[in-house]
């Protein structure tokens, strides 16, 4: 049997499973699946600094609600997408030896916009990350100078949305948070 005949012959049961594994081992750069289209990130040093602010203004209040603030991978089980949002605040029991958490396992996800991927921050996370019942959704659109918080996840998008607010403004982020982010910086 030639190499041509055992490649025609190979089949992948589950191709979820096997292109979630293959971003996975990518050595040297993170990736992650959009719909279905594999995107590298790289992140600007503006855009790391505006969630840079955000961790530092939510640092404290994820340490008494014992929670961790970070970037792991989102898996969203059942559909060919592979998120890693900008900060993700997750029970610091379940990011403990987790290699992926599913969006409904946070608290709050936050995606920070650049140029290339703003609309899909905007439309389709938007959309997924309810879907997948994300409870608090804050994207920070730094191409239209606003912030908007969306809650109470469904199947068809966030019911609530609060906002959007012009930089400058303070968002008030609801329990568990019950704090006023501020926005002035971004």
């Amino acid at each position: 049997m030639g190499t041509s005949e055992a490649a025609r012959g190979y089949q992948v049961d589950d191709p979820e499973a096997a292109l979630k594994f293959a971003i996975r081992h990518i050595k040297g750069d993170r990736v992650q699946i959009i719909e279905g289209v594999i995107e590298p990130m790289a992140p600007s040093w503006d855009h790391e600094n505006t969630a840079d602010l955000i961790r530092e203004q939510l640092g404290p209040r994820a340490r008494t609600l014992e929670c961790t603030l970070g970037s792991g991978d989102l898996d969203l089980v059942g559909s060919s997408n592979w998120f890693i949002p900008d900060l993700a605040v997750v029970p610091r029991s379940l990011a403990k030896g987790a290699g992926a958490l599913r969006p409904d396992q946070t608290l709050l996800v936050v995606e920070v916009t650049s140029e290339s991927n703003g609309d899909t921050d905007r439309l389709v996370k938007r959309r997924r990350y309810a879907e997948y019942g994300a409870p608090l959704y804050l994207l920070v659109d730094r191409q239209e100078r606003t912030c908007a918080l969306f809650s109470e996840p469904g199947p068809l998008g966030y019911t609530q949305a609060a906002g959007p607010y012009p930089f400058g403004t303070d968002v008030r982020l609801p329990e568990p948070f019950g704090l006023e982010l501020r926005t002035d910086e971004f």
